[in-house]
């Protein structure tokens, strides 16, 4: 027993980075930007707690997961009881961020985040089950992710219109970009794409774009760029499938082109 102690030891870091880290490399991205686009029309230190806060929700999905589904199957193994601890801390970092934010923000800044509860409840559901690739859990996860835009606008005491623009706008670009990776990475391996499926997806970001620059004619240049989005997907999903990393950058470099034309747009009409 304690001869084999010593060789097990380099096998805790894989262990501690499977249970901390999240695998969903898009993620990232698909969080700090709710985060980064709120904190560029209103900035406030409610609004970074808030951001904050988001990007360490996101990292603390990862052991609450496994310790939530492993509890479902029955089991407790060692890596249950790593992912129990790391949970515990990064949870009480989380209710530190969201408290100081209720001290600091204005009221009614939570509002979002009841309309959103449904939509992360969805996600955590299929996620239990070990289905949370689904594309339905994936996109309800990430909508629900986009209201932090809204609730660091409400924190800084921003308009209600302008709060719910920011998440049409980045919701938008969610629906259309979640299904177009999914469809590369299929093409990717091999699988069939459903056109169709694509096709609706692309009209919903569109409709909910729109809808956004009806609800706040700040937001018609946040709604163009979700258009550009959806033009440069389609253009880009006829040529070769990139490797999964490049496909990645692409993503993240419209997600962060969406977050800039939509703030400069704010911006530009508040002067």
């Amino acid at each position: 027993m304690h001869m084999t102690a010593e060789p097990q030891r380099p096998a805790s870091r894989p262990a501690i980075r499977t249970v901390a880290l999240p695998s969903e490399h898009g993620g990232w991205g698909l969080t700090l930007e709710p985060g980064l686009l709120g904190l560029l029309i209103a900035p406030s230190a409610a609004g970074a707690c808030l951001a904050a806060g988001a990007m360490v929700a996101f990292v603390a999905r990862t052991p609450v997961r496994i310790v939530l589904v492993d509890r479902r199957r029955g089991r407790w193994l060692p890596r249950t009881a790593l992912a129990r601890r790391v949970a515990t801390v990064e949870l009480a970092v989380l209710a530190g961020l969201v408290g100081v934010a209720v001290a600091l923000a204005e009221p009614w800044f939570w509002v979002p985040a009841v309309i959103a509860a449904p939509l992360i409840l969805v996600e955590s559901w299929f996620e239990v089950r070990s289905r949370g690739r689904r594309l339905v859990p994936e996109l309800a996860g990430a909508v629900g992710v986009c209201s932090v835009s809204a609730m660091i606008v409400l924190a800084d005491g921003g308009r209600a219109r302008l709060a719910a623009a920011l998440w049409m706008v980045l919701a938008g670009r969610t629906v259309t970009s979640i299904p177009h990776v999914r469809a590369q990475i299929a093409r990717l391996h091999g699988r069939p794409v459903s056109r169709a499926g694509a096709l609706v997806a692309d009209g919903t970001a569109l409709t909910i774009g729109i809808g956004a620059a009806l609800v706040d004619r700040q937001l018609l240049a946040g709604a163009i760029a979700v258009t550009a989005v959806v033009v440069i997907q389609r253009l880009t999903a006829r040529g070769p499938v990139p490797r999964a990393v490049v496909l990645g950058m692409r993503q993240m470099a419209l997600g962060f082109g969406v977050v800039i034309v939509a703030a400069l747009g704010v911006l530009a009409t508040a002067v």
